[in-house]
């Protein structure tokens, strides 16, 4: 079995991915928004706006430089059905419309 190179700093990050903002730790699993590659490969996470190690706050304006979180992808996946439904009083109108939104889950393997 190989051995990776996993940081053993009790901290954490606060990533943007997708549009959204993550809190994340070594170790962790998350569900980010659809990326390229495959399971397996891993992928750098450029945007930091906050690093902590347990003692110490960095705070990136926006995002810390030379700052980067790398993850492993471990699969693509699509997330709940949710229904969409319209309707106009008294008019017999109605339209349902169903989405699932396309995810990747990623596990942080170092900060």
């Amino acid at each position: 079995m190989r051995e990776q190179s996993v940081s053993t700093q009790s901290g954490y990050a606060i990533i943007a991915a997708g549009g959204k903002q993550h809190r994340v730790k070594v170790g962790q699993r998350c569900k980010l928004e659809l990326m390229q590659g495959e399971p397996g490969e891993s992928v750098e996470l450029s945007n930091v706006l906050l690093k902590s190690n347990g003692e110490k706050i960095e705070l990136g304006a926006p995002y810390i430089a030379n700052s980067k979180v790398i993850a492993k992808i471990v699969q693509h996946g699509r997330g709940d059905k949710i229904r969409i439904f319209k309707m106009r009083r008294r008019k017999t109108y109605r339209r349902t419309q169903g989405h699932r939104q396309h995810f990747t889950e990623v596990e942080i393997t170092q900060i």
